[in-house]
């Protein structure tokens, strides 16, 4: 059950509280000699994805299109029958309608948005699936009043970097509402504006690579639903630009959020996904993050085989990358990387001395801070593993050192697992690191 961030959206405009509504649609029912009695309790449950029974759909359309002055259908409010036939439009303007509605209530902190759940199952699987297969769109113009313009398309480039430069020295929880409200003040704007096809397949290559960093950043704030919602939307952006390789680089962070959620063998479908449907469109750079993980999936999984295969791809993969011949969503992919990752893997086989040698190797690369302390991190735990703790408990010093000033949660998880194996080891060399832990983390976000 998702979030009907389309009803919420039009409630907004309508300017109309959930005891408002509730109390018309009682009104309107009487009208028509039906007894209801809903309150502002149904409202909230209708938003969090629960459908109104009955004709109350229909009631909801006439009390907030009497309130907008316009007509609403079904599909306008998110109460549309699954299958229902759309009024003929653009085939993005319902995908559209919708994903600025998701910005919009994220932007306005929503709580059912905020904190839905992540999907699983078919729900999760269908738009890996319909992003791999066809139909494609056949044209992507759109008629609106705004034309769109190369220099506004440039704009949301460069937003792009910004933001992801902001969220590598930051996090996610400083820069996730900075991103958003970009999304909502000047991006909104374009993908309802006027553009032929080429231009719009631009636009939504640009569109998908901000929304993909509102993603991630949600995905750092602990709102895993969230940031599903937003890799879907990228996923369908991607699509209709034909950009298959930013298709493939978006699963990779479905993949990465998998992996944190424990869906391992969702882990290795998605990325088999992505390495089969870019076909020759994927860069070097981002097949090697894609067999590490599919390595670390393998190896949680117990398969041996399966994840030392994917380590020997990654490691060839990760010899082709050639500096300026990548395109920026990738740029994340950097020297050291696929070393951290088949560590982690090699961990979880038991593998102590190639973990050891990996991670030394990752964090002896340059990176930018918040890599650096993921892979300082884990050279804590494989040292720690092995025995070595008065070099574990300088390694989480220097992680500590270099996580401060980050608001993130994804690396809050970080230091207290490190925290924990510092402690459990009883050793006095640690004791120093962990209290430093201990400080970073009473720090709020």
């Amino acid at each position: 059950m998702e979030p009907n961030t389309l009803l919420d959206s039009v409630l907004d405009e309508a300017g109309i509280s959930h005891a408002g509504l509730a109390a018309h649609i009682n009104e309107a029912g009487r009208a028509r000699g039906m007894t209801l009695r809903y309150e502002h309790t149904a409202v909230a449950r209708w938003l969090k994805g629960q459908r109104p029974r009955g004709h109350v759909p229909d009631l909801i359309c006439e009390v907030l299109g009497e309130r907008l002055r316009r007509a609403l259908t079904l599909d306008d409010i998110g109460l549309g029958t699954p299958g229902s036939p759309r009024a003929p439009a653009t085939p993005l303007s319902g995908f559209v309608e919708r994903a600025t509605a998701l910005w919009r209530s994220d932007e306005q902190q929503r709580p059912h948005v905020i904190a839905a759940p992540a999907v699983t199952g078919t729900s999760a699987v269908i738009p890996v699936w319909e992003w791999e297969n066809p139909p494609e769109d056949s044209d992507v113009s759109r008629h609106g009043l705004t034309r769109v313009s190369m220099s506004d398309i440039e704009m949301l480039r460069a937003a792009r970097a910004h933001y992801e430069q902001l969220y590598r020295k930051a996090g996610g929880v400083a820069t996730r509402a900075r991103v958003v409200g970009f999304l909502n003040a000047e991006t909104a704007p374009l993908l309802r504006g006027s553009y032929p096809d080429e231009t719009g397949r631009q636009l939504h290559r640009a569109t998908g690579g901000l929304v993909a960093i509102a993603g991630i950043c949600a995905y750092d704030s602990d709102a895993h639903g969230l940031a599903q919602r937003y890799f879907h939307q990228a996923l369908r952006l991607a699509k209709a630009s034909g950009d298959r390789g930013l298709g493939a680089y978006v699963i990779a962070l479905l993949v990465n959020q998998s992996l944190f959620l424990r869906e391992y063998r969702q882990a290795v479908a998605f990325a088999e996904s992505a390495l089969r449907a870019a076909g020759t469109q994927i860069t070097p750079a981002l097949a090697a993050d894609l067999y590490a993980m599919q390595a670390k999936a393998y190896a949680r999984l117990g398969d041996g085989t399966g994840a030392l295969a994917c380590i020997r791809r990654a490691e060839t993969a990760a010899d082709r990358i050639r500096p300026g011949q990548e395109p920026d969503e990738t740029g994340y992919v950097q020297p050291g990387l696929v070393n951290v990752q088949v560590a982690e893997a090699l961990l979880s086989l038991g593998d102590l001395g190639g973990a050891r040698e990996h991670a030394t190797a990752a964090v002896g690369t340059p990176a930018h801070d918040r890599g650096r302390v993921h892979r300082l991190a884990m050279l804590t735990h494989i040292e720690l593993r092995t025995g070595d703790a008065d070099r574990a408990g300088a390694t989480a010093v220097e992680m500590t050192e270099r996580a401060r000033g980050m608001e993130s949660q994804r690396l809050r998880d970080r230091l207290r697992a490190v925290r924990e194996h510092l402690v459990a080891s009883g050793c006095a060399a640690t004791n120093e690191a962990a209290e430093l832990i201990d400080g970073a983390l009473r720090v709020p976000l």
